[in-house]
């Protein structure tokens, strides 16, 4: 696979490279150290015998300075620029690392039995709750879901939500038939008698507005009547109509028993018979629903409905003190404080969350480490190397440093119990 470079060092890789430099000095400058003690006590041991101990001291010292510093550049790089095997391990096996920590990860992280151990240690329902109970914090939550709303609502295209709408409406509330359903509502109603009330309304209007209307209701009838009629003729009928519209008003108003009533019922127990089950009367209502809804007026009116509720929506969303976001809180710290104080409540929470993330977990477990491997992966490698060297390269200096006193001590140790041995002998 080919790696790209994807790294790219920050500030505070700056201040790691300078602290590295610095420890790699100091334990460069301790083996040249070593070395010019090894040196002087070598030319002066025969004059001074003594020097023979600080010159195995300072051999020591270079051995162990020499093979630690091997060691830790073999783990970045091949030591002074030469092939050895086994060197330069962190950019010849980086994927194998890659694979192995995402390996490490999905055993020892991502497991049921640890995210269940490690819920079980504390409730979150509880800790949410005492932090979303705080009305500061409720506040704030709530502002930034409007954040996240008015984001989402922005990018939506207003057609598409009208085309998905009409979509959604078209085929839970347009193709069904309405005609069987709102014949046994006609059914209901009649057999209930609610529609005497609906009756007696019509009605008052009506008397109402003929009494307050006289005039009105004459010229409305004398525009019917041929032009030849001579005008007293006129007067006599529009009086005549008027009062027997009036009379007939009131009786029908005064007797619930009239014969236009019970006309009316069978009228309307007809009708819901026929719309539950005369086809043609079925074929027609539903001809009639679809040209008044696929009407392009009625379609404009919702395409502005959704457009001002919008607006509004996302003006509520705006206003800090607005009545919506003032309930959302609301809310919100109430789900608070009863997670925090409902203890049935918070462990069936609790539980519902464990379950969840243990689903999650035991599902993906594998696509969720993998993230790690295939990340690696695509990392270029002198800049992994570099990455991994600044992290811990300075600690890893201090293995120089121990290497060095260590051998000084062990060769001094070694130098002496020889010379013991040797003068028993």
């Amino acid at each position: 696979m080919t790696s790209t470079s994807t790294l790219e060092l920050t500030a505070a890789d700056a201040g790691r490279a300078r602290a590295l430099r610095a420890m790699k000095r100091l334990a460069t400058g301790l083996l040249g150290l070593m070395a010019v003690i090894f040196a002087v006590a070598f030319a002066l041991q025969g004059r001074y015998p003594w020097l023979e101990y600080v010159r195995a001291a300072a051999e020591g010292g270079m051995v162990g300075a020499l093979a630690d510093w091997f060691a830790v550049t073999a783990l970045f790089r091949h030591p002074l620029g030469i092939p050895i095997p086994h060197t330069a391990i962190i950019p010849k096996r980086k994927d194998e690392i890659g694979v192995s920590l995402g390996e490490f990860v999905e055993t020892n992280f991502l497991s049921e039995e640890v995210i269940r151990q490690k819920l079980a240690s504390f409730s979150v329902s509880e800790k949410v709750g005492g932090w979303l109970a705080e009305p500061v914090n409720a506040e704030r939550v709530t502002a930034e879901g409007s954040v996240a709303v008015r984001a989402l609502l922005e990018t939506l295209s207003d057609d598409d939500v009208r085309e998905v709408i009409e979509s959604l409406a078209t085929k839970h509330l347009v193709d069904p038939e309405w005609a069987p359903n709102i014949g046994r509502w006609v059914d209901h109603i009649v057999a209930a008698g609610a529609h005497h009330d609906a009756v007696d309304l019509l009605l008052d209007r009506t008397g109402d507005w003929l009494v307050a209307n006289p005039t009105a209701f004459e010229r409305l009838v004398s525009s019917r009547l041929p032009g030849w009629v001579p005008s007293f003729v006129d007067r006599l009928v529009d009086d005549k109509l008027y009062r027997e519209a009036v009379s007939f008003v009131q009786a029908v108003r005064a007797d619930p028993d009239h014969q236009l009533r019970h006309a009316l019922d069978g009228y309307l127990g007809e009708l819901a018979q026929q719309l539950q089950h005369d086809a043609g009367t079925i074929a027609r209502f539903e001809h009639t629903k679809h040209d008044i809804i696929d009407s392009p007026r009625v379609r404009d009116v919702a395409g502005k409905t959704w457009a001002a509720a919008k607006t509004a929506f996302l003006e509520a969303l705006d206003a800090p003190d607005s009545e919506l976001r003032q309930r959302i809180a609301g809310t919100i710290a109430d789900v608070g404080r009863r997670l925090s104080s409902d203890r049935s409540f918070s462990t069936s929470v609790d539980t519902r969350v464990a379950d969840a993330l243990s689903y999650v977990v035991t599902r993906y477990r594998h696509d969720i480490a993998s993230i790690i491997t295939d990340t690696v992966e695509r990392w270029d490698a002198r800049e992994t190397t570099q990455k991994i060297e600044l992290l811990v390269g300075r600690d890893l200096q201090f293995i120089r440093l121990n290497g060095t006193i260590v051998g000084a001590l062990a060769g001094l140790a070694i130098y002496s119990v020889a010379q013991a041995v040797l003068a028993a002998f």
